[in-house]
């Protein structure tokens, strides 16, 4: 959570401006309201309505925040979320059933099952990166896991921020959701409230933060948090091709996604090859001149601005290095000679600067991966499968990706989250609603013949106790 602006409250106001909203929902929680199929498929409708109806909006707010193009904000922010809607009412039906399991011989008679029910009144955070995806993807998962939820967008994309605020409630029942604003202290302030379930996108050290407060209360949290993600290229690759797939999401949103690929580790003659590619491909997407490009985005805040220019001086500067702070510019950037200790390699970029470290083999790049905190995505690049297996076999992070970026991003099919520092919990499609339900085992017996269970009454016998061990050992699955 980064410095931004502050709501302040008059001496006369309470000194909690949460509690009686927090109440309310939470009252509307336990009239059974949001646990209705129907009202959950209205809700994500209605969801998906705000996104259409409000399209224009949303792209100029993101532009405003960003400098985003109408192209990249219909592909990672409009898009995604349109697709996460659409997927959970097509199968939230699916998803809400009972969920039959397998019984042994002590309950053959009785039927067991999983019901998935909602957590009650949830609470998500989320980032300034990607305002509007990071938002209502996990809220989605939310409405159709059937909970009340609080809205807590960033202050800093303050653009997207107020379409939020004053568009979203005008969709969605203000009985069972709200959006609350506010800075740090007033996030810090909502976070003593017991919630049932939290989650948060951000830094590591905000999430640190989020997570002891939860503990208090002993609330469940996902957190999806960043990291320096790793990309190894292979010496037996078309150096122009890793290049345009590097660079394309490299300088996505200017650099500012944590999944972008945040180094490249590769061999002395790999980095020959593909600094000239890079320029290549750089030329391309943005011209000769890219702070006049349509394309490329811009950094969020004069304090990301001025962090992201003192890491400039890291290494050398082999591509761009140019910056403009009134219109907080700071060009597609490669640079090379980097070592390992260096400023730019001990925390996560997140701006449109690139470094190259070179290593001796496939081995010496494994180490060094390994050596450091594991990271939110991986990506190796190479035409031998086998060295992509590799690199997959010997590693560990959130999401892995072979010969590209970005696409694994694209699939609901597939679990979206961190391991270790990177995070923690998983959503995208059916995740998001397994994320937000709690999964509640249920056996349901016959009040009757009684006679059955006086194999596990006492007094015990030799004989009964082998009963008992054949009688738990066996499993068949009895369907409701």
């Amino acid at each position: 959570m980064d410095t931004g602006t502050h709501l302040h409250m008059d001496t006369e106001q309470q000194m909690d401006p949460f509690e009686e909203r927090l109440w309310r929902l939470r009252e509307a929680f336990n009239t059974g309201k949001t646990k209705a199929a129907k009202f959950r498929a209205e809700q994500l409708l209605r969801l998906g309505h705000f996104l259409q109806d409000n399209r224009k909006q949303l792209h100029d707010a993101l532009t405003g925040d960003l400098g985003k193009s109408a192209f990249e904000s219909d592909m990672s922010e409009i898009i995604l979320c349109q697709n996460e809607v659409d997927l959970a009412l097509r199968n939230l039906q699916a998803w809400m059933k009972d969920e039959s399991v397998s019984t042994n011989l002590l309950t053959k008679l009785s039927s067991a099952f999983i019901r998935k029910e909602p957590f009650g009144l949830v609470l998500i955070i989320a980032p300034w990166n990607y305002p509007l995806n990071l938002m209502i993807v996990p809220l989605v998962g939310a409405i159709a896991a059937g909970n009340c939820v609080v809205l807590k967008p960033s202050e800093i994309s303050k653009n997207t921020e107020k379409v939020l605020a004053e568009l979203l409630p005008q969709y969605l029942d203000q009985s069972c959701f709200a959006v609350v604003l506010g800075g740090p202290e007033e996030t810090r302030q909502l976070l003593t409230h017991k919630f049932d379930y939290i989650f948060f996108t951000g830094s590591p050290q905000v999430g640190k933060i989020v997570m002891a407060a939860a503990a208090k209360h002993l609330t469940p949290i996902t957190l999806e948090l960043g990291g320096k993600n790793p990309c190894y290229v292979d010496d037996n690759c078309d150096a122009q091709i890793v290049a345009n797939r590097v660079a394309w999401f490299r300088y996505f949103n200017a650099g500012q996604t944590c999944v972008a690929p945040d180094y490249i580790l590769c061999s002395q003659e790999m980095q020959e090859r593909l600094v000239p590619a890079l320029q290549n491909a750089i030329t391309r997407f943005y011209g000769d001149n890219p702070q006049t490009s349509p394309n490329l985005g811009r950094i969020i805040n004069q304090k990301h601005f001025k962090r992201l220019q003192g890491l400039l001086g890291c290494g050398r500067v082999a591509i761009g290095g140019q910056s403009d702070e009134g219109e907080r510019y700071i060009a597609p950037t490669v640079l090379v000679d980097v070592q390992e200790m260096e400023p730019v390699m001990q925390e996560e970029i997140f701006g449109p600067i690139l470094p190259l470290v070179t290593v001796r083999s496939l081995d010496d790049a494994i180490d060094f991966i390994n050596r450091r905190e594991k990271p939110l995505a991986l990506y190796a690049y190479s035409n031998s499968c086998q060295v992509i297996k590799q690199v997959l076999a010997r590693t560990s992070s959130g999401s892995f990706c072979g010969n590209d970026g970005f696409m694994h991003m694209t699939l609901s099919s597939l679990p979206f989250g961190g391991v270790g520092s990177s995070g923690m919990g998983r959503y995208h499609g059916k995740f998001s609603f397994d994320t937000f339900s709690n999964q509640r085992a249920c056996l349901l017996c016959s009040p009757g013949m009684e006679k059955l269970n006086d194999l596990r009454y006492p007094p015990y016998s030799p004989c009964s106790q082998k009963l008992l061990n054949q009688a738990m050992g066996s499993q068949s699955c009895v369907l409701l």
